[in-house]
């Protein structure tokens, strides 16, 4: 009997098959995604992200890649299409009945609409339950395309794609994490399966690059938002949730779609959440809103800014209580020029969103659009 050596056996990255029980038990990461799975998912559905086509979905619809929960399994739910899977699936390829496996070229594909464009981190190719049924290779181009393109307009001849991820194995049912390198903003992307199969879910961590154009048009604006180049970079704690979604657009609706953190014990502590705002800005007002959270939200909060990365933190709010599922207002009587701001809660307790009102500063649109450029 011929044993295939390992880096030649195309079941290498197979996982075991579903023996029953919980499904994620021997879920796997592969690939190292430090330095990027912290930063905001420029494919979130949050922020208005779309799949806004496919060349085939027959098993399993495009739109479940950039589904928020993680993919979920069901050994019995079969369709008159045969097995569902949560995740994006295509149809078995073939070739000829002389030559019955698809061509080294052959591929499908599907096209993502980020929802903040911007710079492109890492990429995180989940496979989570398909286990024999996982593509053999992924890769992942994109493009920087203005307005709102059709899938027509951005499968032209003259739309320039730019790879980010070559050609590459992944295994089954995991986590398949590609860090990415460059500094252009991208606005789509193109992920491909070789020569077909199924992905659970896609992540697209990244740094959001706003048009200084449309922000201008705008006057004032939430100087911290995700969508508008806002940045989380620190936190006393994570516990519950990611202090990223306290600047995520919109209102939260349940209690997990905030920052939480522990319960703290230790006497003369806080727990604290650093960002950086767009660009340097003059901020006008605030908003803190602790809505959903009843019983645990921050007792008190206070809000200092800082101008530069090693500028001194002044007081924005000073310590203030707050009120349990309710929006807070902060005129402002004296405008805080910053680029940073640190939001404290004492002792502890969760924040669900928050708002800097404000205008750039000359400075800080210089520099904006100095990125944006680039």
């Amino acid at each position: 009997m011929t044993t295939t050596p390992a880096h030649e056996d195309p079941h290498a990255n197979d996982a075991a098959p579903y023996a029953g029980g919980d499904p994620y038990a021997d879920y796997r990461t592969f690939g190292d995604p430090t330095g990027f799975d912290q930063l905001v998912d420029l494919a979130d559905r949050r922020l208005g992200a779309g799949v806004i086509a496919a060349n085939d979905e027959f098993f399993a619809q495009r739109e479940n890649l950039l589904i928020r929960e993680r993919a979920v399994f069901d050994p019995e739910h079969f369709g008159h299409k045969g097995k569902i899977m949560d995740g994006w699936e295509t149809r078995r390829r073939r070739g000829t009945a002389g030559s019955p496996f698809p061509a080294p070229q052959d591929h499908d594909w599907a096209i993502v609409r980020l929802g903040a464009p911007g710079v492109i981190r890492g990429v995180v190719v989940d496979t989570a339950h398909f286990r024999g049924n996982y593509p053999q290779r992924v890769s992942i181009q994109a493009a920087a395309v203005p307005g709102a393109p059709g899938p027509e307009e951005l499968l032209a001849d003259d739309v320039k794609w730019e790879e980010l991820v070559p050609p590459s194995q992944v295994r089954g049912h995991a986590a398949n994490a590609f860090a990415v390198t460059g500094e252009r903003r991208f606005t789509h992307l193109r992920v491909c399966q070789h020569p077909d199969g199924g992905i659970a879910r896609l992540r697209v961590h990244g740094e959001v690059v706003p048009d200084p154009e449309w922000l201008d048009l705008l006057g004032t604006f939430d100087l911290v938002s995700v969508l508008n180049g806002g940045v989380y970079e620190d936190a006393s704690d994570r516990f519950y949730s990611s202090p990223t979604q306290i600047i995520l657009p919109g209102t939260s609706r349940k209690m997990d779609d905030g920052w939480e953190n522990r319960r703290r014990r230790v006497h003369g502590t806080n727990d604290w959440v650093r960002f950086r705002l767009a660009a340097q800005g003059e901020i006008r007002a605030v908003e803190i809103d602790t809505a959903y959270l009843k019983g645990n939200s921050a007792g008190w909060v206070a809000l200092s800014g800082r101008d530069g990365e090693s500028g001194e933190w002044f007081e924005i709010i000073p310590r203030t209580r707050l009120q349990p599922d309710t929006l807070h207002r902060f005129p402002l009587g004296e405008r805080a020029v910053a680029t940073h701001v640190r939001l404290d809660a004492f002792p502890d307790g969760g924040v669900a969103r928050m708002r800097l009102h404000g205008v750039l500063t000359g400075a800080g649109r210089a520099a904006l659009r100095e990125r944006f450029g680039g």
